[in-house]
């Protein structure tokens, strides 16, 4: 099959080059385009950034990229010219422009359904954004709290409590995947649930693969999962509009189905409901379980900063009776904790790129943007700006106590920014401050590898999932 899939990847490659030679003479370069080169037809610079990608110097490419080029270049990804926007500027004009919406390929539309937010723009983009704010705002987070506790206790004494070792990120997934799971389906522990848990992983894995819809391809087995996952939302979708007594705000498929406008009808479409409850799936069972991970990796080696930590919630639960879970209250009180989470999404943020398409012709820094060209933006352009992070490489949560004092805006976008910052932004928030409350507390930990090294695809990852040696402070 690798042999099949080689053979079509070079047919297609010689095609693309012979019709770009055959048509190139006949088309006029557009005017005025930002410096840089397209790179060979097709390949372009992909092959570069991927390998980049892969052994953890996709910063430096940017950098080097940036240093030639300057704030604005053009070069190829994936076979479609890019433009590649730098600084906090650049930032500004990515997450408010209505013409930068964000570029979802189509056979990611195939996965995550064409209804899917992150896939639509305009008034369509606003409607199911504000539906999904609803459930996500922090006055409804505050009723989940306790749930979520609930959640990351049980999960901690069964994979942690007792054991000398674990495998950090493999866990991590497991939690957010039950949290997010109970929270958004109301699906609990089951054989359902695990199966719902093997087809995600399925659509994550298609997400990245070669789109060859072909017999036992990543992608053909992503598209089943697909289909299998939706057939598993309409269900319980079925089974929720039958509970007519049940709270609507028990699960965000409940919330979701209970919304109408003013003319009494309902907001979303079932199509709308089930494409845009998988998102927060997608999209959430990577970022906060990779952020906890890459916290737990650094505070491995900041003894300071993980003393500073367990004071702020050895504070907390003074003022608490045994058992007691924690309140919404409790959580705005680890100011700390949180600065320790952005200041690890500053210098390894989970997205560090994103793409967006350009619906017209755009000025920016004295070039054009054709319609149609991929402009891309990058985090560690300003993350990792001296001129806006000092001594940008040194871990100091202190740099978030007053940022916007401090910082150009737009310069910190570990969750992006704008009208299309992430929505699931808070309800992350409160799953790393819960889990990290427990851990700090009851445990202590050490690296089991020496290498401490990480690649990305495309999330960071590090080197085998993260094991770590544990010793147990107190029981939970």
């Amino acid at each position: 099959m690798d042999y099949l899939l080689k053979v079509v990847a070079l047919l297609v490659t010689a095609f693309a080059i012979v019709i770009h030679l055959l048509t190139r003479a006949k088309k006029s370069c557009p005017a005025n385009l930002p410096p840089g080169s397209l790179g060979l037809p097709v390949i372009g610079q992909t092959l570069g950034i991927l390998r980049a990608m892969h052994v953890n110097s996709v910063d430096h490419w940017f950098g080097d990229r940036i240093g030639r080029y300057g704030p604005v270049s053009k070069f190829s990804l994936f076979g479609k010219p890019t433009v590649l926007l730098a600084g906090p500027a650049a930032n500004k004009l990515m997450f408010f422009s209505s013409l930068l919406p964000p570029y979802v390929p189509l056979f990611s539309q195939r996965i995550l359904g064409e209804k899917n937010i992150l896939s639509l723009y305009g008034d369509d983009h606003r409607r199911i954004r504000g539906a999904l704010m609803e459930f996500l705002k922090p006055d409804m987070l505050k009723l989940y709290v306790n749930r979520i506790d609930a959640e990351v206790r049980h999960h901690l004494e069964e994979n942690w409590a007792g054991r000398t070792t674990v495998t950090v990120l493999p866990l991590m997934k497991r939690l957010t995947f039950n949290i997010i799971s109970a929270l958004v389906f109301g699906l609990e522990a089951s054989a359902v649930r695990d199966a719902f848990a093997h087809d995600v992983g399925c659509m994550l894995a298609g997400m990245i693969a070669i789109p060859v819809n072909l017999p036992f391809t990543t992608f053909r087995r992503s598209l089943k999962a697909s289909q299998r996952a939706r057939r598993l939302l309409e269900g319980i979708m079925r089974e929720k509009k039958a509970e007519q007594g049940d709270s609507p705000n028990k699960n965000l498929i409940s919330h979701l189905l209970s919304m109408r406008d003013e003319h009494g009808e309902q907001v979303l479409t079932h199509e709308e409901i089930v494409d845009n409850s998988l998102i927060p799936m997608i999209a959430g069972h990577d970022t906060a379980s990779t952020l906890m991970t890459f916290m737990i990796r650094h505070l491995a080696n900041d003894p300071a900063t993980l003393a500073t930590m367990a004071q702020e919630h050895e504070e907390i639960a003074r003022n608490k009776a045994d058992g007691e879970p924690l309140t919404w209250v409790d959580l705005s009180n680890m100011k700390f904790t949180w600065r320790v989470a952005q200041e690890t999404l500053r210098i390894v943020p989970v997205v560090v790129a994103s793409f967006k398409i350009a619906l017209d012709d755009i000025e920016f820094g004295g070039y054009r943007i054709p319609k149609g060209w991929q402009v891309l933006w990058t985090a560690s352009a300003t993350h990792m700006d001296p001129s806006i992070f000092p001594e940008p490489a040194k871990f100091d949560p202190s740099r978030f106590e007053n940022l916007s004092s401090t910082t150009p805006p737009c310069s910190f976008v570990g969750f992006g920014g704008g009208p299309r910052i992430c929505p699931g932004m808070e309800f992350a928030k409160v799953q790393v401050l819960v889990t990290m409350h427990y851990l700090v507390r009851h445990f202590t930990w050490k690296l089991s590898c020496k290498e401490n090294t990480f690649t990305r695809n495309p999330v960071p990852s590090p080197r085998h999932g993260l094991p770590i040696q544990l010793q147990h402070k107190s029981t939970l």
